[in-house]
C-alpha cells in the first residue's frame, strides 16, 4: 500500500490535487453515510472516475468498495457499481495508453491491486457468492471481475477456489445462464480458471462441461458459429491438453462421435470466412489433442478406433480431398488425419484405401506424394505431407511391404500410365530440389524402418541412369550422388536413409562394402578437417562406417570387421573417429528433432534430422564406440559367445517346446477333466432328483394306501365308479336275469327238440318193421309226420332265433365285463395296486443306483488315468533333467579330451622336430641314416610287433 502510494504521489499533479481530493470525500461518504442512496450515488461517483484516476481510486476506495460488497447486499445497484468499480482498478483490458513512461509505471497495478484483494481469501469468497445472484447488475460484473483476477494472478486465485465449497460448481452454472452475454463471458471465465491447472479441470470436466459445451457449438452453428464456437473450443482444449482422465471420460461418454458434424463442409469455393477457418481450425487441433503421440499409447489408439468407428476419419479425409480448402486448413488436416491414424493398423489400411476424385482415380497416398516432391508447393504443406507418409507407415509393415513393392522389377508399370508412389520417391531422391531429395530419402527411410525383409527387397531395385549404360542399383546410385558433392541437405538426407538401410541387415552391408569406391569415400570424409558445416556430414560418414563394421558378417576378405578397424587407426584414429561420430548428438537440431515426431522447421535449412532417426543414432552410438575399441580377441571371443549362446538358445528353444506341448497335453486334460466332473455334477444332480422322486412316490403310495382304507369302502368307492361310468346297478341284474332265463329256455327247447327226434326214429324204425296192419296205418302216419315235420321246423326257427338273441346278449355281456375291468384297473384295488407300484418304484430305484454305480466307476478310472499321466509327465520331466546333466557332463569330457589331445599333438611335434635334428646331426658326422620310407615301415613294425604282446597280454589276463 505505502508503494502504491509512492506511485500515486510521483504521478500527481497539480490538476490531480483536486480529483484526488474529492475522490477522498467520495470515499468518506460511502464509509459514513447512513442514506442507502448518498452511498449509492458516491460510489457510482467512484466508478465514472476509476477509469481515469485507478491508483487513486484504487488506493483510497478498494476497502471501503468491499465494505460495501459485504454490507449492501441487498441492494443489487450499489452491488453492481461496485464490482464496476473494482473491475476497473483490476482490469488492464481498457487502460488508455498515453506515455511510454506512464505506461511502464501503470502496468503492474492490476496484479497488485489483484494481490491486495486476494490477501483476504474471503474477498474472493464473497465474489463467488455474488455470482449466485440472478441479477444481471450483479452477476455479469462479478463474472468480468473474477476473469480479470483470474488474467492477473491466475494459480492463486485458482487455489482459492478450489478449496472453496462448491465454488467450481457456482461457476459452471453460468453455462446454463439463458442470457447470452453472461453465458459468454462465463465460457471466459471458465477459460482463465481451467488454464494449467489438471485438478479444476477434472472437476469442471465431471461437472458436465463437455456435454454443455458441445450443446453451445451446436446451437452456434458448429464450424460456422461465431467467437463463441472459438472460446468454447479453446476451454475444450484447455480441459482435455495433457490430461489423461479428462480425455479418457471424453471417449467413454460417446462425445468424440459428437465431433463428427464439425467437419461436414460443402466442397465450394465460398463460404470460408476468417472465423470460419478460425474454428476449423481449433476443431482439428482438439482432434489432434485426442490422439497426440505424447498421450499413453492405449489411450490414444481407442481414441483412433472410435474416431474410425463413427466416421470421423472419413470425414476427414473428405476434406483432404476436397476442392477450394484454404491451404492452412488443409495443412492442419493432413496433420490431424496423420495423427489419428498413426499406428493403428485399421485406419493406415482405410487411409491406402481412399482415392482422390481424379480421372482416373489416384490414391490419396499418391496425390499427397506429389504434392511433397513439387518444391512449388508451401513448406509447411510439404513438411505435412511427409509427416502424414511417415504415420502412415509407423509400425505398418503391411504398408511399408506396399510401398516398397512399387519400386520392384516386376510391378512397376511398364506402359507408364500412372505414377506409383516409389516413382515419386525416386523422383524426389534424384531431384535438383534439395529439399525434395531430403524429404525423399527420409519417406523412403521410413519404408525400411524396423524391417528387415523390405530392407532385402530394396536392393534389387535397378535403375535406368542414361540411354546405352547398364542400369545400377538404388544404393549404388545413392553412394554415386554422395561422391559427387551434391548440397549439404541432400547429402545429409541420403546418409541418413543408407543409415537406416544398413542398419541390422548384414546383406545389406555387404552389398554397399562390395563397391571397393566405398570405403575409401567414407574414409577420406572423415580424415579430412572441415568447417563447423561439413563436420555433421562427417558424423554420418562416422555413423555409415560404425554401422557397417558392428553389422559386418565378415563374408567379404577385403573389408572383414578386423581390417576396416585397422583402416579407421590407421588413416582416421580412433579417437577422432570417436569424436567426429559424436558431432551428431551434440547438434543442436539433432535434440530439437528428438523431442517431438512431426517435422515442424521455421524454415526449409532447419530441415536437417527426423525424429526416428535419431532413436537410431541414440541407439548406435555407444555399440559402435565399443566395437571399434575392441581387440580381433574380443570380437573372436565375442563370436564364440554368441555360437555358444545361439546353440544355447536353440536347446533351450527346443525343451521350451516340449515344455509346451506338454502344457498344452496338461490343459487339454484339465479340460477334460473338468468336463468329467461337470458330468459327474450333473449326474449327481440327476441322481438326487430322481431318488426326491422316488421320495415322492412313496409320500403319495403311503398317502393313497391310508385314502383308500378297507374293502367296503373300495367296493363303494367301485359302485360309485361305475355310476360315474354310466352304468346303473339295477340294469346290470336285469341283464343277467334275462340271460339266466334265456339259458333256461333253450335248455327246455333241446330237451324238446330231442324227444321229438327219439319219435322220429321210433317212427322210422316202425315204419321199416314188417306187420299186417301196416297198410291200414299208413295214411294216419303220414298225416302225423307231416304234422310233427312242420312243428320241428317251428322249433327250429325259433331256436335259431333265440341263439341270435343270446349271441348278442353275451356280446353285451362281454362288452361291459370290459368296461368293468377297465373302470376296476383305473381304481387302485387295495392289495394288487399297491404291490405293482412299489414294484415299479424299486425297479426304478435300482436301475438308477445301478447307474449312479457305474458313473463312480467311470469318475474313479479317470482320476486313475489323470495320475498315470501326471507320474509320465514328471518321469518326462526327471529325464529331461538326466538327459540334461549327461548332456553337461559328456561335453566336460569332450572339452578334456580335446585338451588331452592337443597336448599330445604338441608333445609329437617336439619329439618329431627332435628326432630330425638328430637325423641331421647324424649326416654330418658321416653315419649312415635310414630313409625316411624305411623308418616308417621299421615303425610299423614295431607297431605289430607291440600289437602282438598286447594281445598276448590280454590273452594272459
Amino acid at each position: 500500500m505505502n508503494f502504491l502510494r509512492g506511485v500515486m504521489g510521483g504521478q500527481s499533479a497539480g490538476p490531480q490535487h483536486t480529483e484526488a481530493e474529492t475522490i477522498q470525500k467520495l470515499c468518506d461518504r460511502v464509509a459514513s453515510s447512513t442514506l442507502l442512496d448518498d452511498r449509492r450515488n458516491a460510489v457510482r461517483a467512484l466508478k465514472s472516475l476509476s477509469k481515469k484516476y485507478r491508483l487513486e481510486v484504487g488506493i483510497q476506495a478498494m476497502e471501503h468498495l468491499i465494505h460495501v460488497l459485504q454490507t449492501d447486499r441487498s441492494d443489487s445497484e450499489i452491488i453492481g457499481y461496485a464490482l464496476d468499480t473494482l473491475y476497473n482498478i483490476i482490469s488492464n483490458d481498457e487502460e488508455e495508453e498515453v506515455e511510454e513512461n506512464s505506461t511502464r509505471q501503470s502496468e503492474d497495478l492490476g496484479s497488485q491491486f489483484t494481490e491486495i484483494f486476494i490477501k483476504q481469501q474471503e474477498n474472493v469468497t464473497l465474489l463467488l457468492s455474488l455470482l449466485e445472484e440472478f441479477d444481471f447488475h450483479v452477476r455479469w460484473p462479478g463474472v468480468k471481475l473474477l476473469t480479470s483476477l483470474l488474467k492477473q494472478l491466475g494459480p492463486q486465485v485458482q487455489q482459492i477456489i478450489l478449496v472453496s465449497p462448491m465454488g467450481v460448481s457456482r461457476l459452471m452454472d453460468l453455462l446454463a445462464d439463458s442470457r447470452e452475454v453472461i453465458r459468454n463471458d462465463g465460457v471466459l471465465l471458465l477459460q482463465a480458471l481451467t488454464r494449467s491447472n489438471g485438478a479444476i479441470q477434472k472437476i469442471v470436466a465431471f461437472e458436465n462441461a463437455f456435454e454443455r459445451l458441445l450443446d453451445i457449438i451446436t446451437e452456434e452453428g458448429n464450424s460456422d458459429g461465431g467467437i463463441v464456437v472459438e472460446d468454447c473450443l479453446i476451454l475444450l482444449q484447455n480441459l482435455l491438453k495433457n490430461n489423461n482422465s479428462n480425455q479418457n471420460f471424453f471417449k467413454e461418454g460417446s462425445y468424440i462421435q459428437r465431433m463428427k458434424p464439425w467437419f461436414e463442409v460443402g466442397d465450394e469455393n465460398s463460404g470460408w470466412s476468417a472465423q470460419k477457418v478460425t474454428n476449423l481450425h481449433l476443431m482439428l487441433q482438439l482432434v489432434r489433442v485426442l490422439v497426440s503421440p505424447t498421450n499413453p499409447p492405449g489411450a490414444t489408439s481407442s481414441c483412433q478406433k472410435a474416431m474410425f468407428q463413427c466416421g470421423l476419419l472419413q470425414q476427414l479425409c473428405t476434406i483432404l480431398m476436397a476442392t477450394g480448402v484454404p491451404a492452412d486448413i488443409l495443412t492442419e488436416t493432413i496433420n490431424t488425419v496423420s495423427e489419428v491414424i498413426r499406428g493403428c493398423q485399421v485406419n493406415q489400411d482405410y487411409f491406402a484405401s481412399v482415392n482422390a476424385p481424379s480421372n482416373p482415380p489416384r490414391p490419396a497416398i499418391v496425390v499427397l506424394l506429389m504434392s511433397m516432391v513439387n518444391e512449388r508447393q508451401p513448406f509447411v504443406l510439404r513438411c505435412a505431407v511427409l509427416y502424414c507418409f511417415q504415420c502412415f507407415l509407423y509400425k505398418n509393415q503391411k504398408g511399408q511391404g506396399e510401398i516398397v513393392s512399387t519400386l520392384l522389377p516386376s510391378t512397376i508399370d511398364a506402359t507408364g500410365s500412372s505414377v506409383s508412389a516409389g516413382q515419386l520417391l525416386c523422383g524426389g531422391l534424384f531431384s535438383t530440389d534439395s529439399l525434395s531429395n531430403w524429404c525423399a530419402a527420409v519417406a523412403l527411410a521410413h519404408a525400411l524402418q524396423e524391417n528387415a525383409t523390405q530392407k532385402e527387397q530394396l536392393l534389387r531395385v535397378q535403375l535406368a541412369t542414361s540411354i546405352g549404360n547398364p542400369p545400377v542399383s538404388l544404393l549404388q546410385q545413392c553412394t554415386n550422388i554422395l561422391s559427387q558433392g551434391s548440397k549439404i541437405q541432400t547429402r545429409i538426407g541420403l546418409l541418413m536413409l543408407l543409415c537406416t538401410w544398413l542398419s541390422n541387415c548384414p546383406i545389406a552391408v555387404t552389398h554397399f562394402l562390395h563397391n571397393s569406391a566405398n570405403v575409401p569415400f567414407l574414409t577420406g570424409q572423415i580424415a579430412e578437417n572441415l568447417g563447423e558445416e561439413e563436420q555433421l556430414v562427417q558424423g554420418l560418414c562416422a555413423l555409415l562406417l560404425g554401422i557397417s563394421i558392428y553389422f559386418n558378417d565378415n563374408s567379404l576378405e577385403n573389408y572383414m570387421k578386423e581390417k576396416l578397424k585397422q583402416l579407421i587407426e590407421k588413416r582416421i584414429g580412433k579417437e577422432n573417429f570417436v569424436e567426429k561420430l559424436g558431432f551428431i548428438s551434440k547438434h543442436e537440431l539433432y535434440s530439437r528433432a528428438s523431442q517431438k515426431p512431426q517435422p515442424n522447421f521455421p524454415s526449409p535449412e532447419y530441415m536437417i534430422f527426423d525424429h526416428e532417426f535419431t532413436k537410431l543414432v541414440k541407439e548406435l552410438e555407444g555399440v559402435i564406440t565399443k566395437a571399434i575399441y575392441k581387440s580381433s580377441e574380443e570380437d573372436k571371443k565375442e563370436e564364440e559367445v554368441k555360437k555358444t549362446l545361439e546353440q544355447h538358445d536353440s536347446i533351450v528353444t527346443h525343451y521350451k517346446n516340449v515344455i509346451r506341448e506338454q502344457d498344452l497335453q496338461l490343459d487339454d486334460l484339465k479340460q477334460q477333466i473338468s468336463t468329467l466332473k461337470c458330468q459327474n455334477e450333473q449326474l449327481q444332480t440327476a441322481v438326487t432328483q430322481q431318488a426326491s422322486q422316488i421320495q415322492q412316490h412313496k409320500d403319495q403310495y403311503n398317502l393313497l394306501k391310508v385314502q383308500l382304507g378297507k374293502d367296503n369302502q373300495h367296493q363303494g368307492s367301485y359302485s360309485d365308479g361305475a355310476q360315474m361310468n354310466g352304468i346303473q346297478p339295477e340294469e346290470i341284474g336285469r341283464l343277467r336275469e334275462e340271460i339266466e332265463e334265456l339259458k333256461s329256455n333253450r335248455e327246455l327247447l333241446q330237451s324238446q327238440l330231442a324227444e321229438k327226434d327219439f319219435l322220429i326214429e321210433n317212427l322210422k324204425s316202425s315204419q321199416t318193421s314188417p306187420g299186417t296192419n301196416e297198410a291200414t296205418a299208413s295214411a294216419r302216419d303220414s298225416e302225423q309226420i307231416a304234422e310233427l315235420k312242420q312243428e320241428m321246423a317251428t322249433l327250429k326257427s325259433q331256436l335259431i332265433s333265440q341263439s341270435v338273441e343270446i349271441t348278442k346278449l353275451q356280446t353285451e355281456k362281454q362288452e361291459l365285463l370290459q368296461k368293468t375291468e377297465a373302470f376296476a384297473k383305473s381304481v387302485p384295488v387295495p392289495g394288487e395296486s399297491e404291490t405293482a407300484k412299489t414294484t415299479d418304484v424299486e425297479g426304478r430305484l435300482a436301475a438308477l443306483l445301478q447307474e449312479t454305480i457305474e458313473l463312480k466307476n467311470e469318475i474313479k478310472a479317470l482320476s486313475e488315468e489323470r495320475t498315470a499321466i501326471k507320474e509320465q509327465l514328471d518321469s518326462s520331466n526327471s529325464t529331461i533333467a538326466t538327459l540334461q546333466n549327461e548332456r553337461n557332463k559328456l561335453e566336460g569330457d569332450i572339452t578334456d579330451s580335446k585338451k588331452e589331445q592337443d597336448d599330445l599333438l604338441v608333445l609329437l611335434a617336439d619329439q618329431d622336430q627332435k628326432m630330425l635334428s638328430l637325423k641331421n646331426k647324424l649326416k654330418e658326422l658321416g653315419h649312415p641314416v635310414e630313409e625316411e620310407d624305411e623308418l616308417e615301415s621299421g615303425d610299423q613294425d614295431d607297431e605289430d610287433d607291440e600289437d602282438e604282446d598286447d594281445g598276448k597280454d590280454q590273452d594272459h589276463i
